[in-house]
């Protein structure tokens, strides 16, 4: 030991010294790791353990840049639900009245508990299920729910991937496959298929061609080969990018999460330059203020901001966790939840520019056959030509002339109106028309793409951009499956990761039924969206009123070298708690007044029509919200009464490199002392606990309180290999 050392000093002085347990430690000589441990109070089967864990978070893997990190972040919180859900939820609640619910949810819950996660992720450099152990032992349980949920989104989010692989490849080839209704020919005879005629060319090979669909959920029909193969595909693709966890997922960030900004922005220059372009943006923007009161927009708004910035998943955790524990995880929390609403906003503006220009196709197509059903009844003098405006021209035939024709007709003919079949041909009905989720991507989308010049090349382009987004959100979700595994239980990582893959694939295989569909929206729209509320709640209660947090803020001011906005602490402490209360009691209150139910394709109607589940079914969807749920409770009464280890009572000091590295997971702040004495420490300890000040050997100090003949400084000591010189 150098001679200038404090317990140098100590020995050869009857001065006071002051030093902490750790300083005491901090000087020692570096010694081989493996041949010294030091362990108090703990058992001798957990010591090397400890030993290991500890190494292991030294020796974790990291981002190779910040700029990766952060590509990683938004590709996992960025995904299809910017697409296509927030564009649908604009529309339906009100256009730009939506905005502000979701704005003010943004602020009041989804960025302090973006940051909150982000923070306990990095500070404690564990996967979810280690870092809910760490924060409160009794609520462990949420790590592995997190886990289970993470499993139910990828099983259905992976099979939306291969939906677009399906797509990406029939779109190189003009013209388009579903631009046109196909055609049956029997003969000379040539017939329009039925159910493409009462529906749509779009409609149809979307439910006939791509998902070969049944009636309903109770109908399998069998596998889909199709998309079973392009499932496939989806699962190799996934399992290549992160088989190697962080080396191969934050290469494969650099493409999946910039490109589809590249298509967004292609397609945003295209739309505005459609006609009709400005309608439909206009239509969007337009603010029905009457929806800013209807708490159904304010759930759905809270629902949106949880899936669009990934809370309670896990995935925010576990990327979280490679970073160094010096990264201003407060930067990265305002900065992605700003590129993820500016992402929502720009994929809206795309959405309904284009959807505009479709709105004023599908107006002037409805102008035309009206027009030819006028022409027929004043042929047959059903209609007097007297009620024909003289300027209007048959040939060029403008909206307007047709509004003006209509509502002549409609009042000299009031009568016998409804027996034309007149339609108003509204641009504003067209514009109002939601199309939801999936609908949205694979029908109106794909239908306004088959009327752009060089149809082909913007398909290739936009499911080539889905197929990354979902690729980037895919990455995420594993993470959140496979670091927690990994960090707890040391399962091979290429090993554990290709098995999950497998195993997903053939569970998979359900949502590629004939009925797959139905239960995509099941596992949708019900199965996560309830645990999920409960496992952000809990993470928040955890933090803010178990672990503490004005102790939380001050390990943040450590950590962060600056303290975080007093706004942060209220927003922990009571407003994010309440807010999700009055979320999961709103959504138990909607699913008791509307039970859950899904859209079903009827083949003979060539229409949907709203279904509710069978019996069966709603057995499947509670047994997977309990299976989700279930850990949480499980966890807390196993260690209430003692029947899980919590894993207290260990300290493991081991030296690699010259310095001594503390597993210092279940130390109580500020209480050193009682370490030493080897008390029963808290449940929820501190990252990092103060120093203590240390007595000469002049005054009574606690190090004395007990002899130990393998060591000089405590009680409980077990000194392996350790000359007594070095000490």
């Amino acid at each position: 030991m150098p001679k200038n050392s404090k317990v140098t000093q100590r020995e050869h002085s009857s001065e006071h010294v002051t030093e902490s347990v750790a300083d005491l430690l901090a000087l020692e000589e570096p010694v081989d790791y493996k041949q010294s441990v030091l362990n108090v109070a703990g058992e001798a089967g957990g010591k090397q353990k400890a030993v290991e864990e500890e190494l292991d978070a030294e020796d974790r893997p990291a981002w190779n840049s910040k700029l990766q990190y952060i590509l990683a972040q938004i590709g996992f919180s960025v995904g299809l639900g910017n697409i296509w859900r927030f564009p649908y939820l604009c529309q339906k609640n009100g256009g730009g009245a939506y905005l502000v619910p979701y704005l003010v949810l943004l602020i009041i819950i989804g960025i302090p508990l973006f940051f909150l996660e982000l923070a306990v992720g990095q500070r404690i450099r564990r996967g979810s299920i280690g870092v809910w152990h760490y924060v409160c032992p009794r609520l462990g349980g949420i790590g592995f729910s997190s886990c289970i949920v993470c499993l139910f989104v990828g099983l259905y989010y992976n099979v939306i991937i291969g939906w677009s692989i399906f797509y990406f490849f029939k779109s190189f080839q003009y013209p388009l496959p579903w631009s046109e209704c196909p055609v049956i020919r029997n003969g000379s005879v040539a017939v329009v298929e039925a159910e493409c005629e009462k529906s749509s060319a779009t409609t149809y090979f979307w439910y006939r061609e791509a998902l070969d669909i049944s009636d309903s959920i109770s109908e399998s029909g069998g596998l889909n080969w199709k998309m079973t193969l392009c499932l496939l595909v989806a699962w190799s693709i996934v399992g290549m990018a992160v088989v190697k966890g962080i080396q191969s997922s934050g290469k494969v960030m650099y493409f999946s999460s910039l490109f589809p900004y590249v298509v967004l922005a292609c397609f945003l220059v295209r739309g505005l330059l459609l006609r009709g372009a400005v309608d439909g943006i206009l239509h969007m923007f337009t603010p029905k203020l009457d929806k800013m009161l209807d708490p159904q927009v304010w759930r759905e708004a809270a629902t949106q901001v949880f899936f669009a910035l990934g809370l309670g998943f896990g995935g925010v955790i576990a990327f979280s966790s490679y970073n160094k524990q010096d990264n201003n995880c407060h930067f990265d929390a305002a900065l992605v939840s700003f590129i993820n609403f500016f992402t929502s906003v720009l994929a809206t503006l795309v959405v309904f520019a284009v959807l505009g220009f479709k709105a004023n196709i599908m107006n002037e197509k409805c102008v035309v056959e009206n027009a030819e059903k006028i022409l027929g009844y004043l042929n047959s003098n059903v209609l007097s030509r007297d009620l024909i405006p003289p300027h209007v021209n048959f040939s060029h035939l403008t909206t307007k002339d047709y509004m003006e024709m209509y509502n002549v007709i409609m009042t000299v003919k009031e009568d016998q109106f409804s027996a034309l079949g007149l339609d108003p041909c509204l641009l504003e009905d067209e514009l109002d028309k939601s199309v939801q989720g999936t609908g949205l991507a694979f029908i109106a989308f794909t239908e306004a793409m088959t009327h752009f010049p060089a149809s082909p090349f913007w398909s290739v382009m936009f499911f080539l951009m889905l197929i990354n987004l979902g690729l980037g959100s895919m990455i995420g979700t594993m993470a959140g499956i496979t670091t927690p595994i990994i960090d707890t239980f040391k399962v091979p990582k290429e090993m554990f990761t290709v098995g999950c893959c497998v195993f997903a694939f053939f569970v998979g295989l359900l949502f590629v039924q004939r009925s797959g569909n139905y239960f995509v929206t099941m596992f949708d729209d019900y199965s996560a969206t309830l645990p999920l509320t409960l496992i952000v709640i809990l993470e928040n209660i955890a933090v803010a009123w178990i672990y503490g947090t004005k102790k939380f803020m001050q390990e943040l001011t450590e950590m962060l070298g600056f303290r975080p906005y007093r706004f942060y602490f209220y927003m922990w402490k009571f407003v994010s708690p309440l807010c999700m209360a009055i979320l999961t009691t709103a959504s138990v209150i909607q699913l008791g007044v509307t039970p859950p139910g899904y859209s079903a394709w009827i083949k003979e109607e060539a229409a949907e029509r709203y279904l509710y589940f069978p019996n069966w079914a709603m057995a499947l969807l509670i047994t997977l919200i309990v299976v989700a749920t279930l850990p949480i409770p499980v966890v807390f009464v196993l260690r209430h009464f003692h029947l899980l280890s919590d894993g207290s009572n260990t300290l493991s000091v081991s030296y690699k490199k010259g310095r001594m590295m503390k597993d210092i997971s279940n130390l109580e702040e500020n209480d050193e002392t009682r370490l030493i004495l080897s008390k029963v420490p808290s449940e929820a300890p501190s990252p990092m606990p103060t120093h203590r000040s240390y007595l000469g050997p002049g005054s009574t100090s606690p190090l004395e309180t007990g002899g130990n003949p393998n060591g000089r400084y405590g009680s409980g000591y077990l000194l392996a290999s350790t000359p007594e010189s070095e000490l």
